[in-house]
């Protein structure tokens, strides 16, 4: 049959194929032969060096064309690759591994990659790196990407099999070499254009490392007595967005780092990585571990191990900072614990953190030390480059606070560190241990705006060099201006044109205005390029809106924008037309967005999203979202009804939990008053300019914020300059009892009670009952700090009838727990109070229970004594902290237990055996081993089940039970909070005494 010109015969199409298999099939009824062929075998052959192939082109080397047989042959040996309509097939990899071990040699190899030369693609892959070291050409490691790194590792692990290939690189310096371009692709992204001038900060950089041939470092350190030089401080490189900072850094580490032998050692932090948080700096310390680890293979385990152990302080961290979040819920164990739990953990996370970036700097310099050539040789600076530090760049961030001590921490361990910060704004921390250097980035100087310009594909230099003239040195406003240029040349029109359009630029102090005006005449200029006159009609207004889909299209832009969009199907052909623009991006199937760039400076144009058109663009979809459920419609809503600036107190009703996640960041597209609700609401600081024009409700919650967290940094004197701003506070304002405790912390101790006392009767006035609540605390609090009880049990009692009085049980049940710490001896509850709160825990449904385990905790740690059950149901419904902390309380108490009447040790091993399961140590292990056990039932989610157990074995000594009450209030301000040798409870305390008496 004759197929063409070619004379090819007709391939079976793969649905003939397996149809005709499908009838054989059942027509012989039996199953495939169990052996394999010999021609199986040797399409399994011509596949085995394909990463992907179409088995209807597959060829064997004495073929002349297809036949396709191998779509029968090797249809049980693959799977498939990519879309039904463009399929392919790949091997199995037992089958591939089978296929390569039973070649002939590499002559063989060399034969079937020929004959099946047109399967392979047109990029690089594996298979071209096979067929060139198949005909001796040597792979050259050093000039390669990442991915072509993974492809010519993959093609040298396959000619590993084959018989008789030699000469092969090592495939361990191949791995390595593939980490370390996988460490430096985000660096060369950011700079994938020619990087455009920076010669002066470049240099400034390199004068902070004290690199050879650099100048002379800022600041030298001096040493001190003693011979050890002061801290370095960090460089902080700050400026608008769009300025550049980000490549700045990597030019300069891929300038410095990219020669695995001469190169400093480094890591780059990004968090704008999802496994990163700047919220959780350990996360920092891993990631450093894990890329050092990268640079130093012969010391990869002990780091890697760190960088693990770190992600484990993370895990434990994050029940930490729960747990403190879940304490500053309720009035009553905000009032009484939350502050001094939360300067507990912050203090116990910095503690945490610098213990391990010493161990990682340690290491540093181990590896660093094996490397010299001669001892006098000076150690290299390691560079520590985070980016993207904007969200800890506020007044008292606790992150950056932590962050500032590993900085310190790791200059102890190795003192040629240095940490270099990207940022939008200077770095300002109440912590003034060093004032930081810092670099300012301004416009390009005019050669390299030019060259900017250029590199962008403006390629008349007369052109470049009136446009920078016009345009100025800011990167951003070059690069539209670029892509204008380039517009305007691909449809022949002057850029005489473009240039005339734009303003001539002015002296500086209108710099900034002009930058803004330039920005939006390009943005024009783009605009005005779409060829659709509707596509056109609706780019401008769609940028107010933060994501487009059809159905937003339909009823929300086509009516502002006079496009007639009558179905579905219209709207559909708009859509598409839209996300072929090269300034939108997908942001989820059937929906695009505008890329951050766009909005960011068309939004900040002044009067630019004001419009009669885009104001009615925003109104339609405040009423499109409103009648729709689910939180990110939620959150879309308010977000359009803040930038229509409506009453925060108004867009407030509106809030629902959870949309906090879809509003992050959008605080830089609002009015200062719209931004001051949302920073209110999402936490962090607020700049200046917001904090002035948020309405005093908000401006008193992110004020309140801000204290809270300088507080829990031990930071009161800084506290209290910050919250004095902006008096009269309102009634109900949570600043009044942070006023106080900020009074109490810096000693002065008397106007503290005043403050509360002064705050008490507006408050309830105003009807402010849960402020007025955490009033009452506070001031029991105070005055049993200053030896006077009779006035905290009759404010706590005071409490306990306000709660009662706004139905909240939980608030009664805290406040109830206040005068039980109060009146309790030892730690434990006074008998006719321990009572009452065991009854209220036993009468509260579990269901309410469970929104509040630390306060459940906190109760049943604090009654156990004289309710033997509250513990026993408090496990069960909350459940034990599952943190290093609460560890240490139980492992303590069961080796006291256990020292003490040894006749435990087998039931206890039995428990801890039992929950720890096959990986537990061996048997007969001593029982200081109980620690690493208990935290190998904590990993397994056994450890609820092994306190059960332990609560029911017979202790005389009491010592298991106090364990697990310490176990339980461990970080709650409980029982033994902080305290691992926790008394038992006073009967057992008792009993045992008496058995000791007996004994003797």
């Amino acid at each position: 049959m004759s197929t063409g010109p070619s004379d090819r015969p007709a391939r079976p199409g793969l649905r003939e194929v397996f149809a005709a298999r499908l009838r054989e099939a059942l027509h012989t009824g039996q199953e495939r032969p169990g052996g394999v062929s010999p021609a199986r075998r040797a399409y399994r052959e011509a596949a085995c060096l394909l990463a992907r192939f179409d088995p209807r082109e597959l060829r064997l080397p004495d073929e002349k064309h297809a036949t396709g047989r191998a779509v029968l042959e090797l249809v049980d040996d693959c799977t498939t690759l990519g879309m039904q309509d463009q399929a392919g097939w790949a091997l199995k990899a037992e089958v591939r591994e089978e296929a390569l071990r039973g070649l002939a040699g590499p002559e063989a190899a060399r034969h079937l990659l020929a004959a099946n030369i047109n399967q392979l693609p047109a990029e690089p892959g594996p298979e071209r790196f096979a067929l060139a070291q198949l005909f001796g050409t040597p792979l050259a490691i050093d000039r390669l990407t990442a991915g072509e790194l993974a492809d010519a590792l993959q093609a040298v692990l396959w000619l590993s099999r084959v018989p008789g290939v030699t000469g092969l690189p090592d495939t361990g310096r191949l791995q390595r070499a593939l980490e370390r371009a996988r460490l430096l692709e985000p660096l060369e992204r950011l700079v994938r254009r020619a990087f455009q001038g920076r010669a002066r900060e470049l240099a400034e950089l390199r004068g902070y490392l004290d690199l050879p041939g650099a100048a002379a470092p800022p600041g030298p350190p001096q040493p001190v007595p003693g011979g050890r030089p002061l801290p370095v401080p960090p460089m902080v490189i700050h400026g608008p967005g769009g300025m550049g900072k980000s490549t700045l850094l990597a030019k300069f580490l891929l300038d410095n780092v990219q020669d695995p032998a001469g190169g400093i050692p480094f890591a780059y932090i990004d968090f704008e990585r999802p496994t990163l948080s700047l919220h959780e700096p350990v996360t920092l310390i891993a990631e450093a571990a894990r890329q050092l680890g990268v640079q130093y293979p012969a010391h990869r385990a002990e780091l890697d191990a760190l960088a693990e152990e770190c992600q484990q302080a993370a895990r434990s961290q994050r029940e930490g900072q729960e747990r403190v979040t879940q304490l500053q819920e309720l009035a009553t164990t905000r009032a009484v614990l939350g502050r001094s739990s939360s300067q507990q953990f912050q203090s116990a996370a910095t503690g945490r953190e610098t213990k391990l970036v010493r161990r990682v700097g340690a290491v540093l310099a181990r590896a660093v030390a094996e490397r010299k050539t001669s001892p006098d040789e000076p150690d290299p600076p390691f560079v520590m480059a985070v980016d993207t530090f904007e969200e800890a760049q506020y007044r008292g961030s606790p992150a950056l606070g932590r962050i500032v001590a590993i900085h310190l921490s790791f200059q102890s361990a190795y003192p040629r560190m240095r940490l270099v910060v990207s940022g939008r704004a200077p770095v300002d921390h109440p912590a003034k241990r060093m004032k930081p250097f810092d670099i300012e980035l301004g416009e390009l100087d005019p050669e390299a705006a030019v060259g900017l310009l250029a590199s962008c594909g403006v390629d008349d230099p007369e052109v470049a060099r009136q446009l920078a003239d016009r345009v100025g040195g800011h990167p951003l406003s070059l690069k539209l201006a670029a892509r204008a240029a380039t517009l305007a040349c691909q449809e022949g029109e002057p850029t005489e044109e473009l240039i005339r359009s734009l303003p001539e630029r002015r002296r500086e102090v209108f710099r900034r205005v002009d930058q803004l005006l330039v920005q939006g005449i390009l943005y024009e200029r783009i605009l005005s390029h779409i060829a659709d006159e509707d596509i056109r009609r609706l780019a401008h207004p769609g940028l107010v809106l933060r994501v487009i889909t059809p159905e937003i299209i339909k009823d929300v832009l086509a009516g502002p924008c006079g496009i007639d969009v009558p179905d579905q199907g219209r709207a559909r052909e708009l859509f598409g037309e839209l996300s072929r623009l090269d300034m939108v991006e997908p942001a989820r199937p059937d929906a695009v967005r505008y890329r951050a760039d766009v909005r960011a400076i068309m939004l900040r144009l002044p009067g630019g999203d004001r419009t009669a058109v885009m104001r009615e663009v925003e109104r339609r979809a405040v009423a499109h979202y409103a009648g729709r459920d689910g939180l990110e419609a939620r959150a879309e809503e308010i977000y359009h009804r803040l930038r229509l600036d409506e009453n925060p107190r108004s867009v407030e009703e509106r809030w629902l939990p959870g949309v906090e996640r879809f509003l992050a960041g959008a605080q830089q597209e609002m009015s200062p008053r719209a931004a001051g609700l949302l920073t209110a609401r999402l936490g962090g600081g607020a700049p200046d300019h917001v904090a002035a024009g948020a309405d005093q409700e908000d401006w008193e919650r992110i004020a309140a914020q801000e204290v809270e967290d300088l507080l829990a940094q031990g930071f009161a004197p800084a506290a209290l300059e910050r919250i004095g701003r902006r008096r009269p506070w309102t009634p109900c304002s949570p600043l009044h009892a942070l006023y106080a405790e900020t009074l109490s912390r810096v000693g002065r101790r008397d106007e503290a009670r005043r403050a509360v006392a002064d705050a008490l009767g507006p408050a309830e006035r105003a009807g402010c009952g849960e402020r007025r609540l955490e009033l009452l605390l506070l001031s029991a609090r105070l005055a049993q700090e200053d030896g006077d009880p009779v006035h905290a049990d009759r404010a706590l009692r005071a409490a306990e009838d306000v709660a009662v009085g706004l139905g909240q049980d939980l608030e009664a049940m805290g406040a109830l727990l206040a005068r039980a710490r109060l009146t309790g001896d030892e730690g434990h509850a006074e008998p006719a109070t321990g009572r009452q709160l065991a009854e209220r825990l036993r009468k509260l449904p579990d269901d309410v229970l469970s929104e509040r385990p630390v306060l459940v905790r906190a109760v049943a740690s604090q009654i156990y004594a004289q309710a033997p059950g509250a513990l026993e149901h408090a496990v069960e419904v909350v459940g034990l902290p599952s943190d290093d902390e609460t560890l240490d309380a139980l492992g303590a108490a069961m080796r006291r237990a256990t020292r003490r009447q040894p006749a435990l040790l087998g039931k206890v091993m039995e428990i801890l055996d039992e929950a720890a399961g096959p990986s537990r140590p061996q048997p007969g292990a001593a029982p200081t081993s109980i620690a690493g056990i208990l935290r190998l039932a904590r990993d397994r989610g056994t450890l609820d089940t092994l306190a059960r157990r332990l609560l029911a074995v017979p202790d005389r000594s009491g010592e298991i039970v106090a364990g697990v009450a310490a176990a339980m209030g461990a970080g709650s301000g409980g029982q033994g909070a902080g305290d691992v040798h926790v008394r038992p409870a006073p009967a057992a305390e008792e009993r045992h005494a008496r058995e000791r008496r007996e004994d003797r």
